[in-house]
């Protein structure tokens, strides 16, 4: 793909995934006057007119933008996220298909699979129950994006992928409590500790359930990846391959950061899913995706950019 020549529509590219996603199109030769970046402030995308008035003269599409947060926040605002994913993205895809962009390229998450799938998860599975009761309103919201993308291929031959990620994590991340997922919360729990001398942090749930976590940047080079190299609806996962217990993950982040004081453990919090781990060999055959960053090297470079960022506050 000859991305110098491509006009691009990135939504969500001022986020936190977004940004990276920008520098790896940007890496690859991509236009910055040609890359169109909408912002909520000035730009609604549950609007329908308004994803018509961005995806005009596009030749590509990379849909990132999402209401989205951890477990808290998914309890607290179902509603809203179930909403504002489903209108974004459906108008958006219609739209773009209306106006013939020649490449849609859609973000799910890893929230759309069933709550006891085996592991790892394989794309096959993906409608084999239904999700984590927290996150089911946000990760159904996201899955109507691959219904959409394969009756629109069926019907039109509009050609739209679908990736699901797993738990991203990296610089740039939301450290927003509201918001926040695990590894930004215990990392800011952390340095606010040693900060304020304090000796305990508090973590939610029992640390029993397992994860799998994938750098931004290693999300973002997929990404851009799926959408050179890839041409089918079939979902595919992205991810590192890698799982580690919540339990685990904490102790990790705390010594990291040189924090040796009480980790004192919610447990009338929810845990969310049981297990995620993903099968990530469908990536590598399609488009020859494999991580680069492993889970320690990641963290410790996610701990030192917060660190340097409170530092000049």
């Amino acid at each position: 793909m000859n991305w110098s020549e491509k006009e691009i529509l990135l939504t969500g590219g001022a986020g936190f995934l977004g940004s990276f996603v920008l520098e790896e199109l940007l890496s690859r030769g991509a236009s910055r006057e040609r890359i169109e970046i909408p912002r909520l402030s000035s730009c609604d995308l549950r609007r329908k007119e308004n994803c018509g008035k961005v995806v005009k003269d596009k030749d590509i599409v990379i849909h990132l933008a999402a209401n989205v947060g951890g477990i808290g926040y998914n309890k607290r605002h179902p509603g809203d996220l179930f909403y504002d994913n489903i209108m974004m993205s459906t108008h958006l895809m219609e739209e773009a298909r209306k106006e013939g962009v020649e490449k849609y390229t859609a973000l799910g998450t890893v929230c759309a699979y069933p709550k006891n799938t085996p592991v790892p998860f394989k794309e096959e599975n993906l409608w084999d129950g239904y999700p984590e009761e927290t996150n089911a309103p946000y990760g159904l919201a996201k899955k109507m994006q691959l219904v959409q993308s394969k009756a629109y291929r069926k019907q039109y031959d509009f050609n739209s992928i679908f990736l699901i990620p797993v738990n991203l994590y990296g610089p740039r991340d939301n450290f927003d409590p509201e918001k926040s997922h695990v590894i930004p919360a215990i990392i800011k729990k952390g340095y606010e500790a040693r900060k304020n001398d304090r000796d305990e942090i508090t973590a939610w749930g029992t640390g029993e359930p397992t994860r799998e976590f994938l750098y931004v940047e290693d999300a973002a080079k997929g990404i851009v990846d799926a959408t050179e190299k890839y041409d089918k609806s079939e979902p595919v996962n992205l991810g590192s391959g890698e799982e580690i217990s919540i339990r685990e993950l904490v102790n990790l982040i705390c010594n990291l950061m040189d924090f040796d004081g009480n980790i004192r453990w919610e447990t009338s919090k929810p845990d969310g899913q049981p297990r995620r781990k993903l099968d990530v060999s469908k990536a590598k055959k399609e488009f020859g995706f494999e991580t680069k960053t492993k889970l320690e090297e990641g963290i410790k470079e996610t701990i030192d950019w917060y660190v340097e960022k409170r530092r000049n506050e």
